[in-house]
């Protein structure tokens, strides 16, 4: 049985794919990563019914540079195909998002194995974002590549979703090449995006995402004859939402991939959210100014996976949920069970490797800033610019994965004052953020500790900091639905909260998305991270070392 969401936290714009083996065949899921790096997640099963995170995809500044982009921007809808004996991934480079502009810059990079190595990227265009890749064989047995993106429209008064473009991509000339076709407009549910082209029993199938990527989301399913269509679209469209149903918890639901087993048996992954609804102090006057009715999404957009089934029309649908809706349990496929070993819930540091789910924010992991090799057992982080920053963080973070977990810490750090902090982040963007952290009093130039709220970009510290003792300090952070609650303690002493209990709402998509004349003025399209972090106000590179990070998640 497959349980949903397959990826938690976020995981957003699953893209799956396929590859035949020789002990079984393996599948993988490709998720957008935004300013996160390394940039383009990839996840690895057997069964679709276990996953595991395998690697990623960019991993060089030569293949994304995301320094100064802002938040939400990024690595936006990779698309992961497998043909020709290697792996093919293609993935926008979104630079700017302001109002009516978009500069977002489509790339390819190919591996002989999902383990790369990955090749420098190829430049494809910028017309719009959400690239994917077809591969198809001509009536002469040739092998032709195609790609389809969502076009993007500036122009005033205009439908700024303005339908999906096709065009062939020469791989020995490594570029694209022919005619560009609209091939579809889309349907009244708007915002077309999102594009994949399947091929079945003489069908093109062009499998879309509309609705906008909050509540109203939603995938929607055209077909043709031919490649560059006329595309009929799906009667009774849409093939996949949950806008205005009652589900078992899966809301947001879109933008979707599928993969046919090959026993013949198809599946569709989308992403999806699962809302909580504040009711913590004075919710009514933290929404977001478009409301929701008070439902936020801390965890991000996570991928979940649908069984499909073919009518004999050749149309599909979604087995289970009403046809149209997602299910929270769906039956899986008919593959031997291959369940993964548990991850440890604690990194003590003693590798000179990182773990695979920690990240950092535009920049990769560098000694100059990062390293876990100063000090044997620890992770040593150099302080640079500040949470706010879209340059230079040293800030090591993961995906917060679980409603109910706790988060733990040991920072020995000795700041010479108080431009000087290191300690325990939730993260969720440069505009909202909580941060426990050891640093000087301005006042008395005592070491203490103090908690700091970034919420909407206003920030305040809702307690006084607390003097402390000399030696390491504990930092813990524990969410409990929707609040979570930072606390610190030294040596054997109890823990100690710290501040009061904070909402999760801040560090959700819903409250960091604001609209400003029709358009968003800031998105929020990630999730809350976790992690710790250091800052150097001042200039003068002080360091801090982590003893450990923990993770546990909680009933």
């Amino acid at each position: 049985m497959i349980t949903n969401p397959i990826l938690p936290g976020f995981h957003a714009d699953p893209s799956i794919c396929r590859v035949p083996g020789t002990d079984g065949d393996d599948y993988y899921i490709a998720t957008s990563t935004f300013e996160w790096w390394p940039g383009v997640r990839i996840h690895h099963s057997k069964d679709l019914v276990h996953w595991r995170h395998h690697s990623y995809a960019c991993t060089r500044t030569s293949q994304l540079d995301l320094t100064g982009h802002p938040d939400s921007a990024g690595v936006w809808a990779p698309c992961l195909t497998y043909s020709g004996g290697q792996f093919w991934l293609i993935y926008t480079d979104v630079r700017s998002t302001i109002g009516a502009f978009k500069d977002t810059h489509n790339y390819l990079i190919t591996a002989p194995s999902i383990d790369g190595p990955w090749s420098e990227p190829i430049y494809l265009n910028s017309s719009g974002f959400d690239p994917s890749l077809f591969h198809d064989v001509d009536e002469n047995g040739a092998v032709r590549h195609w790609l389809v993106n969502q076009q993007w429209t500036h122009w005033p008064g205009k439908n700024h979703f303005n339908g999906i473009l096709l065009q062939e991509y020469d791989h020995d000339a490594k570029k694209l090449v022919g005619p560009i076709k609209n091939i579809y407009a889309g349907t009244d549910l708007g915002v077309v995006e999102g594009p994949h082209i399947y091929k079945r029993n003489g069908w093109y199938y062009l499998l879309t995402a509309e609705g906008g990527t909050f509540y109203e989301h939603a995938v929607t399913l055209a077909r043709s004859r031919q490649l560059d269509g006329p595309y009929e679209t799906l009667p009774g469209n849409p093939l996949l939402t949950a806008w205005q149903k009652k589900t078992d918890g899966l809301q947001r639901s879109g933008h979707a991939s599928l993969v046919e087993t090959a026993n013949g048996e198809w599946f569709m992954a989308h992403l999806c959210g699962r809302p909580l609804e504040w009711t913590g102090p004075n919710a009514a006057n933290n929404q977001p100014e478009d409301g929701y009715a008070g439902l936020h999404c801390p965890l991000g957009r996570e991928t979940a996976l649908q069984r499909i089934q073919w009518r004999d029309d050749d149309w599909p649908e979604v087995v289970g949920g009403n046809g149209q809706q997602p299910s929270l349990h769906v039956e899986g496929p008919n593959l031997p069970a291959h369940p993964f070993p548990a991850e440890p819930a604690r990194d003590d540091f003693d590798t000179p490797v990182f773990n695979g789910h920690l990240n950092s924010l535009r920049k990769p992991f560098d000694e100059s800033w990062a390293s876990l090799t100063a000090r044997p057992g620890h992770l040593r982080l150099t302080g640079r610019e500040s949470l706010m920053s879209l340059f230079d963080q040293s800030l090591v973070a993961r995906r917060q994965q679980h409603f109910h977990c706790r988060i733990e810490t040991r920072v020995d750090f000795e700041p010479g004052s108080f431009h000087q902090m290191a300690g325990l982040v939730a993260y969720y963007n440069t505009r909202n953020h909580a941060y426990l952290h050891v640093t000087r009093d301005p006042d008395s130039n005592a070491r203490v500790v103090y908690l700091t709220v970034n919420r909407d970009g206003a920030i305040n510290g809702p307690a006084a900091p607390v003097p402390l003792a000399d030696g390491p300090v504990d930092l813990a952070v524990e969410f409990s639905h929707d609040t979570y609650q930072f606390s610190f303690r030294q040596g054997s002493a109890a823990w100690q909260p710290l501040g009061p209990a904070l909402d999760t709402a801040m560090l959700s998509d819903e409250f960091a998305t604001r609209f400003l004349n029709g358009f968003a003025n800031n998105f929020g399209f990630t999730g809350n991270f976790v992690g710790i972090a250091c800052q150097d106000l001042a200039g003068t590179r002080t360091t801090a070392d982590f003893d450990y990070l923990s993770y546990e998640a909680k009933a």
